[in-house]
């Protein structure tokens, strides 16, 4: 039987809501031309609650993947719910759909109104003439929660299937940078293939000594270098455990890393141009640009100096550029906070500076000098002993 793995879909996406929409359908779509089942490993919303203009997208999609003459079905269900149609399409919630215990995610509800199956703590079994595969489903769980979610449900597979694992959540081998993530020995052992959705990258590797499978997103949130690879699913083959992935047209995304040495701001935007001009003339259609900048600037300027917008202006329409200038030094800001480290600024203690500030912005707005400007800047800056004299003698007098 040949498997669709399509995952992270993040319908409503709102930086990208066209795109969400448009490569989730082609992803399914293609998916249902080529598979027998297709399993979501979550996240098809990108919001607990979504729009109903984004759960409609979602309707309108598993509607028609629903109706089409599947050569397989879903022949059992195991859970805790009724099953509401036979068509193979099978997910479970991911993290963005996660709510409160008690209330009907977004997924469930889709799963109510017969538009795939939820097979959530539940095993789902296809089955197509004499081949059977049972799909058992954990939803997305907080990181502290699912270890021991697992160990509490003890998944096993299912006799006479072949037996599938899908979860939704980040693995420490993959992302070892929290000891909270769940690691490959804690996955249940036995099943004949592991899915999980999550991570935004197309991953595998191998545990308890079988395929682990990781699609990744079907559109671009996360701006980050390993999601400049096209998008796609993954088509798996149970007949010998092979898998290809199935490229789809997804928008082009591109990270430029640029690092200067004393740059002007006009030398630095003519840099970041010509960046974004070759990435443009590479692409069949508007990219998503994103420019990450470190280094410095030349003395006398700093990041305010910096008119990336004018950039955003100029090519609207052509890209969609992102700019990250948070490791890009500036020696007058870096002189500035040296001087708040010693508390002075220009060779002026920051207490003087600031009453000579409001002093005069105080006389920009017309005031006369009947206005104590030390005193009223004591009392803004919390310096003022003024309020507390006043609290003690108080506290003195009406005890």
């Amino acid at each position: 039987m040949k498997i669709a793995i399509v995952s992270d879909l993040h319908l409503g996406y709102e930086r990208f809501e066209e795109d969400a929409f448009r490569q989730a359908s082609e992803a399914l779509f293609e998916a249902s031309k080529v598979a027998d089942a297709i399993l979501i490993p979550g996240d098809i919303f990108d919001k607990r609650y979504p729009r109903p203009e984004v759960i409609s997208q979602a309707i309108n999609i598993f509607r028609e993947l629903s109706r089409k003459a599947w050569g397989a079905e879903i022949s059992d269900y195991k859970g805790k719910d009724r099953l509401h149609t036979k068509a193979p399409i099978i997910a479970i919630p991911g993290t963005h759909e996660r709510i409160a215990e008690g209330k009907e995610n977004a997924v469930k509800l889709l799963s109510l109104a017969g538009l795939l199956a939820d097979t959530s703590e539940a095993t789902t079994i296809v089955q197509k003439g004499n081949e059977r595969i049972a799909i058992y489903g954990l939803g997305g769980l907080s990181e502290e929660m699912v270890g021991d979610k697992i160990k509490e449900l003890s998944p096993v597979p299912t006799q006479g299937s072949f037996s599938i694992f899908m979860f939704h959540q980040s693995l420490y081998e993959m992302l070892p940078f929290s000891d909270r993530f769940i690691k490959y020995s804690d996955l249940p052992k036995g099943f004949d293939l592991y899915v999980c959705g999550h991570m935004h990258s197309t991953q595998e590797a191998a545990v308890h000594g079988k395929k682990l499978l990781i699609p990744g997103s079907t559109v671009l949130t996360q701006l980050k270098g390993e999601e400049q690879a096209r998008k796609g699913f993954i088509l798996f083959d149970t007949r010998d455990s092979s898998h290809r992935f199935v490229e789809i047209n997804s928008r082009p995304y591109a990270l430029r890393m640029l690092d200067v040495n004393d740059a002007k701001p006009a030398e630095l935007l003519d840099i970041c141009e010509k960046e974004i001009a070759a990435a443009i003339k590479s692409s069949k259609e508007s990219p998503i640009i994103r420019i990450k900048i470190s280094g410095s600037l030349a003395k006398g300027f700093n990041n305010a100096d910096l008119r990336m917008h004018s950039l955003t202006g100029k090519y609207a329409g052509k890209a969609f550029l992102s700019f990250d200038t948070s490791q890009l030094k500036s020696p007058e800001m870096e002189l500035m906070a040296e001087g708040v480290r010693d508390g002075k600024i220009d060779n002026l203690p920051v207490k003087e500076l600031g009453m000579v500030t409001l002093s005069r912005k105080l006389k920009e707005l017309g005031a006369d000098g009947s206005i104590d400007y030390s005193e009223l800047f004591n009392i803004l800056s919390g310096s003022s002993n003024k309020e507390k004299a006043l609290k003690a003698a108080n506290d003195l007098l009406f005890k």
